[in-house]
C-alpha cells in the first residue's frame, strides 16, 4: 500500500523542551530523520519527505529554537545541545538506527550525533557543511540574521528581505524562498509577522559571529556509510573542506550537485533526491 503523503504534526518532550516534528509514512518502515539549517524549520523537507515516504518513516524535526519547537530559555544552542536533543528524540520515539540527513546547521549536529552515538545511525548524509565554514558564506548568513527586522508588515516584505541574501536566482529558488517564509513566520495579534526562530540567535549574531565547536576531531569517528554533498555554487562549504571530510570518513562518498548553492535540497531538488537514492541503493 502506498504511504500517506500528507504529514502529521507531532510533539515530543526532550531535555525540558517541547520539540515539534513532522512525520510521513508508515511507522513500521525504517526511520529517516531530517535536520534543517539555521533559521529554518521542518517544512524545509516537505518535497523530499513526500518522495521518500513510500520506503521510509520520515521524521523532520524542528530543532530547538526553530519552527514550532520551544526556545531554549538559557540560550543553549551549541552543537552539543542539539545533539543531546537528537539523542533524546531518538530514544523517546524508540527508533531503530536511522538514515540521518542534515543540512547546514543540521549537518553539523548530525556529525556530532553520529560520532558520539555509534549504532544509532545506519547511514549519514551531510549536506553542504563541514567543521570549517567558508568566511564569505558565514558572513552572509550572519548578516542575514543580524540585520533582520523583528517584524514585517506582510509575508511579501519578509520574502523581499531574504531575497537580498539569496545566492541563486531561479524560479525554483524563488518558490523555495517563499515556502520558507510561509512556514517560518508567525502572525502577531497586531497583524504583522515575526520570525519563528529565537530572537536570541539574531541578537547573538548582532554581536558578532558566535564561536563554533571544532568538529574536525570527531569527523574520523564517523564509522557509518556517509554521503558528503556539496552544492557547486556554495559559498559556505569550500571544496577543500569537502575533500578533507571525505578523506577522513572512511569509505565515504563525495558528490557535488551542479548548479546548486548552499540550500541544495531547495536549489536542485531532483538532483538531490537522485544523489540520496543512489547512496541508499533505492
Amino acid at each position: 500500500m502506498p504511504a500517506d503523503r500528507t504529514f502529521q504534526d507531532q510533539n515530543v518532550y526532550a531535555n525540558g523542551l517541547r520539540l515539534h516534528y513532522l512525520t510521513w509514512g508508515n511507522d513500521a518502515a525504517p526511520p529517516m530523520l531530517l535536520l534543517h539549517g539555521f533559521s529554518g524549520h521542518a517544512h524545509t523537507w516537505d518535497l523530499f519527505a513526500r518522495a521518500m515516504c513510500d520506503q521510509f518513516r520520515v521524521l523532520a524535526l524542528d530543532q530547538r529554537g526553530h519552527g514550532d519547537s520551544d526556545w531554549a530559555k538559557d540560550g543553549a544552542y551549541t552543537v552539543d545541545d542539539h545533539a543531546a536533543d537528537i539523542s533524546a528524540f531518538h530514544d523517546g520515539l524508540r527508533l531503530s538506527p536511522v538514515v540521518l540527513i542534515g543540512l547546514s546547521m543540521g549537518g553539523r549536529n548530525a556529525i556530532r550525533y553520529t560520532a558520539g552515538h555509534p549504532g544509532k545511525v545506519e547511514r549519514l548524509v551531510i549536506v553542504d557543511i563541514g567543521p570549517d565554514i567558508a568566511p564569505q558564506g558565514a558572513e552572509r548568513v550572519r548578516r542575514m540574521a543580524a540585520e533582520a527586522p523583528e517584524e514585517f508588515a506582510s509575508l511579501e516584505e519578509a520574502v523581499a528581505y531574504l531575497r537580498k541574501y539569496a545566492t541563486l536566482t531561479s524560479p525554483a529558488a524563488e518558490a523555495a524562498l517563499r515556502y520558507r517564509v510561509e512556514h517560518g513566520m508567525k502572525k502577531l495579534s497586531n497583524g504583522r509577522y515575526a520570525w519563528k526562530y529565537d530572537k536570541f540567535l539574531r541578537d547573538q549574531r548582532r554581536q558578532g559571529s558566535p564561536p563554533q565547536v571544532d568538529l574536525w576531531p570527531v569527523v574520523p569517528q564517523i564509522k557509518v556509510p556517509t554521503l558528503v554533498l556539496r552544492g557547486s555554487e556554495s559559498d559556505v562549504f569550500a571544496p577543500e573542506t569537502a575533500k578533507r571530510m571525505h578523506e577522513l570518513i572512511a569509505g565515504s562518498r563525495l558528490v557535488e550537485i551542479p548548479g546548486a548553492g548552499h540550500s541544495v535540497p531547495a536549489d536542485a531538488p531532483d538532483a538531490f533526491e537522485r544523489a540520496v537514492r543512489q547512496f541508499l541503493g533505492i
